[in-house]
């Protein structure tokens, strides 16, 4: 039910930007990015707000990715500048259970795209 694409490789300092189709409504939610690099656990990325007025970021990214949201489009999308090459990783959107979930956890998400490799080259 989600359709994350816009993966691909970049060298370092470029910039790429994920989509994350829905094909049921979800503006009602929360949603997130994630991303498992190989040999990784997989580990939070950014999160955004149901209405689109809150985004929480992890540290590693805070500055150069941006979430946003489109709910008329039923799309969220992780703007991604100044690509590093730890940014390599299959990335993962995914559907927040509600609000009282925390942003940053696996456990607080239920639907969960299929992946997009994103590789950054030095």
């Amino acid at each position: 039910q989600l359709q994350a694409s816009g993966g691909g490789l970049v060298q370092a300092g470029g910039s790429l930007r994920l989509s994350c189709a829905a094909s049921t409504t979800f503006s009602n939610h929360g949603m997130g990015w994630f991303r498992q690099a190989p040999g990784k656990e997989r580990e939070f990325v950014a999160a955004i707000s149901w209405s689109g007025a809150i985004t929480n970021y992890a540290d590693s990214v805070k500055g150069r990715f941006t979430i946003s949201r489109d709910n008329a489009k039923n799309t969220v999308y992780l703007q991604m500048n100044s690509l590093k090459p730890e940014d390599t990783a299959v990335y993962y959107c995914a559907r927040r259970i509600n609000p009282a979930h925390a942003y940053d956890l696996i456990g607080s998400y239920d639907y969960w795209g299929q992946g997009t490799q994103v590789t950054v080259s030095s």
